[in-house]
């Protein structure tokens, strides 16, 4: 079991907070949880991937059209990320 609070969080619960986040926020999550999704066990997958596409859900619906651009963007001018 994980100890990262993302995955052991219930998928619910990171909806409703997701829709109260910042860009930022929603950002640095989507950039924690692929992280976790490329260290992660094939079991946890089950646990990770829902998360992922409710975030990019998020970040389609804060930027219609767009896709993931904007993740992309924020991503590109993080310097340690």
């Amino acid at each position: 079991m994980s100890t990262n609070p993302l995955i052991n969080e219930p998928v619910e619960d990171l909806a409703s907070r997701l829709e109260a986040m910042t860009d930022d926020e929603v950002f640095m999550i989507m950039s924690a949880l692929e992280k976790a999704s490329d260290i992660s066990r094939e079991d946890a997958a089950e646990e990770i991937l829902p998360r992922i596409a409710l975030t990019e859900s998020e970040i389609e619906r804060r930027y219609p059209g767009e896709l993931l651009a904007p993740y992309r963007n924020w991503k590109q001018r993080q310097p340690l990320l």
